[in-house]
């Protein structure tokens, strides 16, 4: 039987997909996120698709409370999560001194302390059992300075730090550690940020967030610790070794910048949907070419 999955942020954006992905190669389910009709409506639709049981948990990981909540309702019923996948997470744009504080200490609670509750809670049932997984949604903003999302990009560079180093002090434990890295992609994050009119949005390396979540499902599958989706980013990632930190900075900063409203060509969800498409039609081609040789 496949491991039971954990998956935070699981409603939109890479986390929908991640929970797509697990349960499509039939790991039954635990979903995390805060709203709870939504949580439903995707426990019921994963269940009926994919034949898989899904336990749906509305909680806001921004509580303190909320990691052991969960983990305690989880040992109540028994459910043993196999791989955790710590995915939730925001960021807001503007300048240090400009943001509100909330805002900053939001992307704290969500990003890095809620990471770091459900891996204390989680990962020692795992250490004593043998085996298990952690897959943690960094980014490839945490391999550099991001001016106008410095509490977000600060963030990513402790997720990742953070995974690195757990994986060596888990080695020869059977628990592995995967640190998801994507770039620019097609998800809410980007509205939800105030940048859809920025560069890295309008004419950055977007990627559909099936894509990034196919590379994080197979990435933790294989055990891998780094997973860097796209050739683009990449690159981005092996420039810090030519680049300063100050030029990787800059760099940044301008893809912060708002492109002027009429060279905007992109909307939130272009890439998304299209690559629903991409796959709807792939299936039907695969039926179609299978009817035919049935008869």
């Amino acid at each position: 039987m496949n491991e039971t999955t954990l998956i935070t942020g699981c409603t939109s954006g890479i986390g929908l997909h991640l929970a797509r992905e697990f349960a499509k190669h039939g790991h039954p389910l635990v979903l995390v996120a805060p709203d709870a009709m939504e949580l439903r409506a995707l426990a019921v639709d994963l269940s009926t698709e994919f034949g898989i049981s899904t336990t749906p948990i509305a909680k806001d990981l921004e509580n303190p409370d909320a990691a052991e909540d969960i983990y305690y309702r989880l040992e109540r019923e028994g459910i043993p999560v196999e791989i955790l996948v710590n995915n939730a997470g925001h960021g807001f744009r503007g300048k240090t001194w400009e943001l509100p504080i909330e805002k900053d200490l939001s992307i704290v609670r969500l990003n890095i302390e809620a990471v770091l509750r459900m891996t204390k809670l989680f990962l020692p049932l795992m250490i004593a059992r043998g085996s298990g997984r952690i897959l943690n949604t960094a980014s490839v903003a945490g391999f550099e300075p991001g001016p106008m999302l410095n509490v977000y990009h600060s963030s990513k560079a402790f997720v990742l730090s953070y995974s690195e180093g757990l994986a060596v002090e888990l080695e020869e434990t059977g628990v592995s550690v995967t640190a998801l890295c994507p770039g620019p992609t097609d998800t809410d994050f980007f509205p939800k940020a105030d940048l859809t009119g920025a560069t890295a949005f309008q004419k950055g390396n977007l990627m559909a967030p099936q894509d990034v979540a196919e590379a994080g499902y197979q990435g933790v599958m294989d055990g891998e610790l780094l997973v860097i989706p796209g050739a683009m980013n990449k690159m981005l990632v092996g420039a810090r070794r030519v680049l300063t930190e100050h030029a990787q900075a800059k760099m940044n900063e301008k893809m912060y910048e708002e492109v002027p409203p009429e060279e905007r060509t992109r909307a939130r969800g272009d890439m998304e949907n299209g690559k629903e498409q991409e796959q709807r039609q792939e299936l039907e081609d695969k039926l179609e070419k299978e009817e035919a040789r049935l008869h």
